[in-house]
């Protein structure tokens, strides 16, 4: 597989460079504070990483990664990345990102409303629905008993192929929920959103980033996102 940019080199980011390194795929990471910042977490990542800027690591092929709080996707230009698939592990929690009309009102969900802004970009929504922590639990080989599967929204079916691809390659299935305005299945509050993936489905949010992960088949993810039930934007308490 060829070169992944990352663009955001926080929690989520970098599990997602850390699982593509293991795997033999390059990656170019870079962030808002410039290539000079990462130096000390390529070095972690080994060989296989390099730090760019975020137009580098837009160009750097044709998979790229966009691990940015949802107030953030704006500061991405959209020119370098146009032809190529981006991946949008974005979520929107009123609590941190303030209130956004177009979100809070249901006319779009959050990655309709990012794919505006990234014209003649294929987004798909991916990684949205687990926690970072649980990612690199649950990662697991092709073919194995404990493998788990993360569900996937697109409008273009040949980039949810090449998202599959990778996802399949650092250690998941895929669920394909639909298309961009079908990805409300996966987003916050909802019955399919990350306690899915918790060994103590009771566990309280304020204590979910501690949780023990645990896996989820694609059959019992493809069964819960057929029953999730829609919820209110404008009602989420995080």
């Amino acid at each position: 597989m060829s070169t992944l940019g990352i663009i955001g080199s926080g929690v989520m980011g970098t599990v997602i460079a850390r699982l593509a390194v293991g795997n033999g795929i390059p990656v170019v990471m870079s962030n808002s504070r410039g290539p000079e910042s990462l130096a000390g977490l390529v070095a972690d990542l080994g060989p296989l990483a390099t730090a760019g800027t975020v137009e580098q690591a837009s160009r750097a092929g044709d998979l790229v990664v966009m691990a940015l709080p949802v107030t953030d996707y704006r500061s991405v230009p959209a020119a370098p990345l146009r032809g190529r698939t981006l991946l949008d592990t974005s979520n929107y929690y009123p609590i941190r990102d303030g209130r956004i009309e177009e979100l809070d009102s249901e006319k779009l969900t959050t990655s309709e409303l990012i794919q505006q802004h990234f014209d003649g970009v294929h987004l798909v929504k991916a990684f949205s629905g687990i926690l970072a922590h649980h990612i690199t639990q649950l990662a697991r080989p092709s073919g194995h008993p404990e493998r788990s599967a993360v569900a996937i929204a697109g409008n273009d079916a040949s980039a949810k192929t090449g998202a599959s691809a990778l996802i399949h390659t650092i250690g998941f299935d895929t669920v394909d929920v639909g298309s961009l305005a079908d990805s409300w299945r996966i987003e916050p509050e909802t019955t399919a959103y990350t306690w899915l993936y918790m060994a103590d489905k009771d566990t309280a949010f304020e204590d979910r980033t501690e949780a023990l992960g645990a896996p989820l088949p694609a059959a019992a993810l493809r069964a819960a996102l057929v029953n999730v039930e829609r919820v209110r934007v404008a009602d989420r308490t995080f």
